[in-house]
């Protein structure tokens, strides 16, 4: 059955600087095998899959798969698939605000005139990581626990540990061969500069260690913690991808409720219909 496709490019900053994603648009009536077995195939870090909505408050649905399993929730797909839904005819309930459900629930995206921006979900986990965990992390990135201002968790759903290092140079001279544990690393800039904050995000897959182009999920829990600190204030933008050649842009902001917002760039690269 042919079904419409469509890949996009999250949190560029300009052509093909952002975090590609793939979208099958019309995914009703696909088995998880079969879902799977397509994420596998594309090979990118996500591919999603939007079906009618489950609950009425939601817009629609959908279901993010990695090559290697299926996720509650991912930043970079939710903006992605949002994109998608309204470049394919979607039209929301409410004018300039869409509900997507998922597996950790219902997510807002608001539709600015900056572009798409979701509202950061609640932690899952937060607090101290554990000493000697954070030992196994600390270690494997090559630094001293001296290098780390703060750590904690960050979990909004794929598991993310949040490192803090005195700057954005330490982070970017990061170069791990392998990570015990998803892990976000962040560090500011001076003052004045450009962007606020350098992030890079590392996790390990099918043993080897890969570290991801722009990762809204861990921009999302990174700003809730920073802020919640005092370590960073709203609104601010985040560079990532820098050291593998991308130049991903993550903008914050925070509502008058002290609601996180994520926001970012997307554009359509490939359109068509794929045989599934």
């Amino acid at each position: 059955m042919l079904r419409r496709f469509t890949q996009v490019d999250v949190f560029a900053s300009g052509p093909y600087t952002g975090n590609p994603l793939a979208v099958v648009v019309d995914g009703e009536g696909l088995s998880t095998e079969e879902m799977r077995r397509f994420a596998r195939w594309t090979n990118l870090s996500e591919t999603t899959f939007l079906l009618p909505p489950a609950t009425p408050e939601a817009d629609y649905r959908v279901r993010i798969f990695t090559v290697e399993a299926e996720l509650p929730f991912a930043g970079h797909p939710t903006l992605g698939s949002c994109h998608a839904w309204l470049e394919s005819g979607g039209r929301p309930r409410t004018e300039g605000r869409v509900v997507q459900e998922c597996g950790a629930g219902l997510v807002r995206i608001a539709a600015t005139d900056a572009g798409l921006a979701f509202q950061a979900p609640p932690l899952i986990r937060s607090g101290p990581v554990e000493e000697e965990f954070l030992d196994r992390i600390v270690a494997s990135l090559g630094i001293t626990r001296d290098d780390v201002v703060a750590a904690e968790w960050a979990d909004n759903g794929p598991g993310w540990v949040g490192l803090l290092l005195k700057d954005a140079e330490q982070v970017l001279a990061l170069r791990p061969e392998t990570v015990p544990h998803d892990v976000g690393v962040v560090g500011p800039y001076p003052a004045g500069s450009p962007v606020a904050f350098e992030v890079r995000a590392f996790f390990p897959a099918q043993g080897s260690m890969v570290e991801d182009p722009v990762t809204g999920s861990l921009n999302a829990s990174l700003a809730q913690w920073l802020l919640r600190t005092g370590r960073a204030e709203a609104p601010y933008l985040a560079a990532q991808g820098t050291v593998i050649g991308r130049a991903g842009r993550v903008r914050v902001s925070a509502d008058d409720e002290g609601e996180v917002w994520v926001g970012g760039d997307v554009r359509t690269c490939v359109s068509g219909q794929v045989e599934l």
